[in-house]
Formats: structure tokens, sequence, C-alpha cells
């Protein structure tokens, strides 16, 4: 566990602010496939990104929170109760969208929310309807002849549309294009808003620094790290390159007294961390330089993810 310390913070939660828990979960399918020995806990609304290769054991994790799993050895939790043992009560206040969506054998995608509408006790539709045309969805297509995208729009509409307390999402923005993506993250931004507790397998790096308070980081069924975005958003330093077009300018902007990451001389380039507290300093200072250009390295969750995991995958699959 590289960030032992957020890993910690999380443990630490009072008992009675914890939704979702797991405890040594292990499911061991053989030859390396499976989960093994994961723990962590998910305070009451927060969104939790969960990330991983393809067969890293994400929908796994998932599919023990729906219950539908047991484990070999280990417990899991959903607001206090096994969910292999809770009552129809406890799944209503779930919103589940699975990685991979088989739909009941119904004519198009209107019946199929009409009949989760009916299990759920729904009776107002104009939530649903809102997020239909959020994801321009036809709702009326038939549900076999949809497209992967189609079919992904209209399992995210039952999985939000009863405003469920709880939501799991496996690789939820799956199928959508850039424009649905950013509808998916609006209507995931309401939920959160509203105080749901998300937990989100996705591959896709800037989504989960989008969206999320936290991400874990799971690899060959471990869970290997856990990162606090915010707290990573807040490094004490930001790294500047900055680019002249004098040597002499060069020269001199090495001698400020700005920590050095990394000095080209060929064009004349030097990344320079700049405590936060000394940036307004720095940037008075450079304007009076000959300057090619001047651009800020962002700390990303990809960036954190290469420098200190980029060894385990480039986060292109899920």
């Amino acid at each position: 566990m590289i960030n032992e310390e957020v890993f910690q913070k999380l443990n630490n939660t009072p008992a009675e602010d914890v939704v979702i828990e797991l405890k040594n979960v292990t499911k061991d399918y053989g030859k390396g496939r499976g989960i093994f020995d994961v723990s962590f806990k998910i305070p009451r609304g927060c969104v939790f990104g969960y990330c991983g290769t393809n067969g890293a054991g994400k929908t796994t994790t998932l599919r023990h929170i729906m219950g539908f799993i047991k484990p070999d050895s280990g417990e899991v939790y959903v607001r206090g109760v096994n969910p292999r043992k809770a009552n129809v009560d406890l799944m209503k206040i779930i919103g589940y969208l699975p990685g991979e969506i088989a739909f009941p054998p119904v004519e198009n995608g209107s019946e199929f929310l009409n009949l989760q509408a009916k299990m759920l006790g729904i009776t107002d539709m104009s939530d649903a309807e809102r997020y239909i045309n959020m994801l321009q969805l036809d709702p009326t297509a038939n549900l076999k002849r949809m497209s992967k995208g189609m079919k992904q729009k209209t399992a995210i509409v039952a999985a939000f549309m009863h405003h469920p307390e709880i939501i799991l999402l496996d690789e939820p923005t799956t199928g959508l294009d850039p424009l649905m993506r950013e509808a998916f993250i609006k209507i995931l931004d309401e939920a959160k808003d509203r105080g749901a507790t998300v937990l989100m397998s996705n591959h896709m790096f800037d989504e989960l620094e989008e969206t999320c308070d936290y991400v874990g980081f799971i690899s060959n069924g471990h869970l290997i790290d856990v990162v606090d975005v915010h707290a990573m958003h807040e490094q004490p330093t930001r790294e500047y390159i900055v680019t002249f077009n004098d040597k002499n300018d060069y020269d001199k902007a090495l001698k400020l007294g700005y920590e050095v990451k990394e000095a080209i001389f060929e064009t004349l380039t030097l990344k320079l961390n700049v405590n936060v507290n000394q940036i307004n300093e720095f940037i008075g200072l450079i304007k009076d330089f000959n300057i090619k250009s001047l651009n800020e390295e962002k700390y990303t969750l990809h960036r954190y993810f290469m420098e200190n995991l980029g060894g385990l995958s480039d986060g292109s699959n899920s």
C-alpha cells in the first residue's frame, strides 16, 4: 500500500458513516484470477473510483457488494448488512449498472424502464424522462437492436431514476460518445450533490479525477493503492516549464533559487518546482525575461499513476 495515510483515513471513518465495507474479502477462481484480501470502507456521500486493467477484479468486487457472489473468505457489508442476506428494502436504495448488460425479454426500452419503476415502487417518471432527454435516448427502440451505447444509456436511466442512496457503476461510460459522457457526469454530479454514495469502476483517468473523492487501484486482484483526489490537487509545489529565447536569461533563471527539476540546454528549457506561496513572486520575476513559453504542468491522476504505479499498466484497459 503506497498511500497508507489515505487508506487509514478511510478505515477510521466512524461506523455510523460507513456505507460500504469489505473486510479481507477473497474470491479465488484459480490461476491468479479473482480478488484477494481486499479491504476498504466507503463513507456516506463519497464517490469512490475503482481503477484497474481487464481482469484485475473490479467487476468481481462490485458483484460481491451486490450480494451476487459469496466470498471464499472475508466479509461484505452494505449499511452494516450482509448484502446476501439483505431484504428487499435495502436493494431498493441501490442503483446498479452492470458491466455486462442483460435485459429481460421485453420489447423496448420504455417497457423495461416501466418494469423497473414498478419493481421499485416509482409512480412519478419525470426524473426518468429528464435523464432520457439528457442522454438523447430513444426508449421506444427495440432492445435487441439497440447499439451498445443505447443499451448503456437505458441502463444508466434505470440505475439513477429512483434517486438511490447507493450507486454501483461498472464502467458506466463504455459505448458513450464524449457529449454523452458529459451528460452522464452531470447526472452523477446531481447524485453526489444530493448525498448519494457511489462506487464506480472506470479506466478513464480524467473522468475519475473529475468525479471522485477517492480512487482505489486494483491489480491482479489486490488493492494496491488509494488516492485522495482532493489532497492530490493540493500539492505544496507547482511545476512550471519555461522555454527561453535567450541563453543569458536561461542562465539567470537557473540562479533564481527555485528547485530545478530538469534543465534542457538544447532547447533552453527549465522545469521548475515552485512553492504555492511563491507563485505570484515567480510569475512577477519570470515575466521580465525573454521567454518563448510558460506552462504549468498539472499534477493529474494519470501522472500520479505513471509516477507511482506505472509499471503495472498504462491504464488503457478496464
